[in-house]
């Protein structure tokens, strides 16, 4: 009850202090900055722009990540630098101002308001502040009771520490403060370290007033007194990572109010993608604040990069290790040009750096926490066809992470423990995270597969798959924990599994404690990060297996086994709502046909550990990976990043519309009662599978999930194993039409054929065929499901359009081949074909000897009135 009374007073708040903005926009209105800003979810309650550089705020000391903290903390000052929704250690914090009277120290507040790109507070000494934003400059407007001061420090930061060099503790290496003239002051502070143990950096800045000043400087030169002499100030601080000159041409001519519309206007244009307008307030508050969060990180800094100029350029993956799964997804899904860039910088930090970061921040790379997940993340933008990326260049990126061991530099990039897992098929207790990181290295192999696959560069291909599924060499398929079988355990150098593991350093004890699927401590003298699962333990590290689903239902035991390993890890409670390595685990029960069930665990997370109050998140934020998590399944489908297609679920809202980048819309619909899907139907057409490809959905139209109580049967879930990479022309084998005549009506459809992996794809109208390699050469009979069924998904016996190569072999040796049981006979042979005909019925082939395939170029007098003709374009 106490809970209750709480929310309604802070939505009361919330609706008063933002009126004004409510009444001109149009979804920005739902945004609540400080959904997700107290407890756990440490998101940044301040003023920013989509990917913002400069996030100035409040800082409540210099402990809080994001530096804000609920009153009644004290305000030390505002800084202009911030992360939002991180972990670990602090970052930035830098050049801090501090309106005052007499007292420079903290201030008490005596309220503030938090709105969209507005943070506003008033000191219980009178004292009110505003706060706006553009993309590089810091908007104040200062309310003064009389004639007041304003402090400016440049040695100012977050995660300061007493102890020289403590581990993700910041350090100042320098700061200097210069008055340019009565309206400006200049300056920077260069510190080093922090969350990810940085290099330095520098951030320079320009302050300006519109109101002249006196201008009093300490002997250190790092910190300033600004006597003022009015009482209303308009401040702007344009900062810059390259020269205080930049950081003044950073400063906009435009004033407060106009600087907040431009911020509203520019984040309206993101949130407009997705009308839900249909949804109660409660949801649209959790679903327009969670887009918000996920597009104020990575931060774009192109033109802001002291190492070099090549542009985009964007820092702060903080850290990839927990975006990839859904934040780049739904950055792909609604700001595809966007993504595009942020792959981009990617590639020009490997050009500059020799390797793509997992986790950046002050233009330096670290830490790494697990795999080297740009793979993933450039797999994802391949598969869903992102266009403007070299991806023959995104390839040798790809390559060096997996080919090439960073040595001592493993924290700051690349694949630690890479020589023993080229050598031994997985990484050996006693490195650091080897259990994540042998179960992470297989899932970016598998990346690295299809995009080399897709580029035709089949050698890669099929060693990196194989690869893929090194995970299976740390599953101990024999081990049981708490009535659960199967799970992926530790195993010394030599392949011994382990046990027990070692808890000291005593060469003559040597004191050892059990390993667990729950154990999730370190020895003592080793740091947290260094235990054989980072942030998770086996239990849930050993159904994050992404890429290979289907292996591992069958190392679980099956399908039963597996529904019933699912049954258990929710009801006693090893589920982990707030770490990423969980965050497919709720949607398993899709791959045994139980969609439905997936449905009803997503509903039960959403409901009893999200909502739209300040503690809202259940989890740190990461950059909007706990947001975007939520955005998805409030949409009711959800990305397996790297891959090409998404999983349907249910909408837990009535109704939304997707405005797509290629000027399409998609209408989604929820009709019905219960968790169950009882049909999902797309443009009237019924989808099998329970998914959807990223192409489907950027087609638009609409989307209708048709609901019932409860459905006990089964469905068919066709989530392939392999991509299918339909934009990338250069991987096919073939493009062309089929002109196709049925019972006399005659059509004409788009036709491909290509290769994904030992599978052949072949595409016919809406329909797709997965041929695998063995009926590609040794079938004797054609498949005749219909193409006429849309979205229609087969996995045939037999050959679509082509005969065998051993049919072809065949006739080319005898001149006759058996297929469909009937004989048939060379007639002639000219221009690259030969003509055959039935024994039986007397119909006519032409069969190819020049294309990639044996394939049917014509077909006549079919006693089924299956004719066709094929024209091939390339």
């Amino acid at each position: 009850m106490m809970r209750s009374d709480r929310k309604k007073r802070f939505v009361i708040v919330f609706l008063f202090c933002s009126l004004s903005f409510f009444a001109q926009a149009q979804n920005g209105k739902y945004v609540d900055p400080r959904i997700g800003s107290e407890g756990v979810g440490r998101t940044f309650p301040g003023p920013s722009m989509p990917y913002g550089m400069v996030k100035p705020g409040p800082d409540c000391g210099v402990r809080p990540n994001a530096g804000w903290a609920p009153l009644p903390e004290a305000v030390t000052g505002f800084s202009q630098t911030h992360v939002s929704g991180t972990g670990g250690g602090q970052k930035y914090g830098n050049i801090l101002i501090q309106p005052f009277l007499t007292d420079r120290g903290a201030q008490p507040r005596k309220n503030e308001q938090i709105a969209l790109g507005y943070y506003a507070t008033t000191y219980e000494n009178g004292i009110r502040t505003e706060i706006t934003t553009s993309e590089r400059c810091a908007f104040y407007r200062l309310h003064y009771p009389f004639e007041g001061k304003l402090l400016i420090d440049a040695s100012h930061y977050l995660g300061k520490s007493d102890i020289p060099d403590l581990r993700e503790a910041q350090q100042l290496v320098g700061a200097e403060i210069e008055t340019v003239n009565d309206c400006e002051v200049t300056g920077y502070s260069t510190v080093r370290g922090g969350w990810n143990n940085g290099d330095a950096y520098t951030v320079f800045f320009c302050l300006r007033t519109d109101k002249p000043f006196q201008t009093e400087l300490d002997a250190s030169r790092r910190v300033a007194e600004l006597h003022l002499n009015d009482t209303l100030v308009n401040v702007y601080i344009g900062i810059s990572f390259v020269s205080t000159m930049q950081a003044r041409r950073n400063i906009p001519e435009v004033g407060f109010d106009q600087q907040l519309q431009l911020l509203r206007d520019a984040w309206e244009q993101l949130l407009g993608k997705v009308d839900m307008s249909s949804a109660d307030m409660e949801k649209k508050r959790m679903f327009y604040t969670a887009l918000y969060h996920t597009m104020l990180m990575p931060v774009d800094r192109s033109g802001e990069n002291p190492k070099w100029t090549e542009t985009p350029y964007y820092d702060d993956y903080y850290a990839i290790w927990d975006t990839y799964r859904t934040s780049t997804p739904l950055i792909t899904l609604l700001d595809p040009e966007r993504e595009r860039d942020i792959v981009n910088s990617l590639l020009h930090i490997y050009r500059r750096e020799g390797y793509m970061p997992d986790a950046r921040s002050g233009n330096c790379n670290g830490r790494t926490q697990g795999g080297s997940n740009a793979e993933v993340v450039i797999a994802d933008a391949f598969v869903k066809g992102l266009e403007g990326i070299d991806y023959e260049y995104a390839l040798e990126a790809m390559l060096k992470d997996g080919e090439a061991d960073p040595g001592a530099d493993h924290e700051k990039h690349g694949r630690g423990g890479l020589n023993e897992y080229l050598a031994l098929g997985y990484i050996p207790y006693g490195i650091d995270r080897a259990g994540n990181r042998t179960i992470e290295y297989a899932y970016d192999d598998y990346c690295i597969a299809q995009v080399a696959q897709g580029l035709e560069r089949m050698d890669v291909y099929e060693q990196y798959m194989k690869r893929s599924n090194n995970w299976r060499n740390l599953w101990r398929s024999d081990y049981e924990w708490d009535e659960m079988r199967g799970f992926v355990m530790p195993k010394d150098a030599q392949g011994r599994w382990l046990d027990d593991v070692p808890w000291g350093k005593s060469k003559v004890f040597v004191p050892t404690i059990p390993y667990t699927p729950v154990t999730k401590v370190a020895p003592w003298y080793l740091p947290w990060w260094s235990t054989f699962f980072y942030e998770a333990t086996s239990e849930e590290y050993s159904l994050s297996i992404p890429h290979d689903v289907p292996g591992l239902i069958e190392a679980c035991g099956g399908e039963e086994a597996f529904q019933r390993r699912l049954d258990l890890f929710f009801e006693k409670g090893y589920y982990n709502v707030a770490n990423e390595p969980s965050f497919l685990t709720p949607c398993l029960y899709h791959w045994i046909g139980r969609p439905d069930l997936s449905v009803r665990r997503v509903r039960q997370i959403v409901e009893g550990s999200y909502n739209d109050t300040p503690d809202g998140l259940p989890g740190n934020d990461d950059s909007g990976a706990m947001s975007s998590w939520l955005a998805f399944h409030l949409m009711g489908f959800y990305p397996n990043a790297g891959q090409s297609y998404y999983l349907l679920l249910a909408p837990m809202v009535p109704e939304y519309t997707l405005h797509l980048s290629n000027g399409r819309s998609l209408h989604v619909t929820l009709k019905g009662k219960g968790e169950a899907v009882k049909r999902i139907l797309l443009n009237g057409k019924q989808i099998e599978g329970a998914r959807i490809e990223h192409s489907q959905l950027m087609e638009g139209g609409e989307l209708v999930f048709e609901m019932m109580r409860e459905k006990k049967e089964k469905i068919k879930f066709n989530a392939p194993r392999l991509i299918r990479c339909q934009w990338v022309k250069s991987g096919r084998l073939m493009n062309g039409e089929i002109h196709y005549t049925l019972n006399r009506q005659f059509r004409t459809w788009p036709l491909s054929m290509d290769w994904q992996g030992d599978t052949l794809c072949v595409a016919v109208k809406d329909a797709t065929y997965y041929i695998p390699r063995s009926e590609v050469e040794h079938a004797d009979r054609f498949c005749w499901d219909s193409p006429q069924v849309d979205g229609a998904v087969y996995h045939p016996q037999g050959t679509m359009a082509f005969i065998s190569t051993d049919a072809l072999r065949q006739l080319k040796e005898k001149g006759s081949f058996v297929y469909d049981t009937i004989t048939w006979r060379q007639v002639d042979e000219a221009d690259g074909m030969i003509h055959v005909r039935a024994d039986i019925d007397r119909t006519e082939m032409w069969v190819s000897t020049t294309a990639p395939l044996p394939i049917v170029m014509e077909m006549r007098h079919n006693p089924l009135g299956i004719d066709w003709s094929i024209k091939i374009e390339n």
